[in-house]
């Protein structure tokens, strides 16, 4: 880092290069941006950053984000309660959303089974799920994880687990690369995976 930056200046491209993704250049690019910019849309981006962490929560059913105690989804009446899709992250949520062809219900997990990181099913909102399948509406759980490692695991730990509910369980079809994350596919990739969704084996 540059020690001829202001004390200030250090600071904010100091906070900016622990954002995911961001190297001291992409810091840099954004602090004189910034900078540039005019005192207002500095504050309303400052705002905007207190504004999500002050008032979005998790949806006390599906554990999406949410300004109210239960999600935009939870809350509509029209989407269809016998289909839940089970995802990683609110950000898949979204990913899905985009498609504009799944029409029924959400569980995230918020997070991954990831042994080496000393995630385990118990740190997921793995419980909750099965507690949402206990009253028998739900027909269908499509498996929408990750194609990573993680991802993978998580499938197969959730198929073993819920399997003897007699629920039908999905997965995404090919076209999701391996490896990949939801977050990263296209629109019209994901609509497919989700349209040609195959019974988990």
């Amino acid at each position: 880092m540059n020690t001829t930056y202001a004390r200030p200046l250090l600071r904010l491209l100091e906070a900016l290069e622990k954002l995911p993704g961001i190297g001291p250049r992409s810091a840099e690019r954004m602090a004189f941006y910034l900078l540039r910019a005019s005192r207002e849309e500095a504050r309303h981006l400052a705002q905007a950053i207190a504004d999500v962490k002050d008032r979005l929560r998790f949806c006390e059913v599906c554990f999406n984000l949410s300004e109210a105690s239960r999600c935009p989804v939870c809350q509509d009446a029209a989407r269809d309660p016998s289909v839940l899709c089970v995802v990683e992250e609110p950000k898949d949520v979204l990913a899905i959303e985009k498609t504009g062809t799944y029409r029924g219900l959400y569980h995230v997990l918020l997070g991954a089974i990831a042994p080496l990181d000393g995630i385990g099913p118990e740190l997921l909102k793995i419980d909750e799920l099965t507690a949402r399948l206990s009253d028998g509406a739900i027909q269908e759980v499509i498996l929408a994880t990750d194609a990573d490692k993680e991802g993978e695991t998580t499938a197969a730990y959730l198929s073993k687990l819920l399997r003897p509910t007699g629920v039908k369980l999905t997965r995404l079809a090919s076209g999701i690369p391996v490896g990949s994350h939801l977050e990263y596919a296209d629109q019209a990739t994901l609509a497919r995976a989700l349209e040609g969704r195959r019974e988990f084996s």
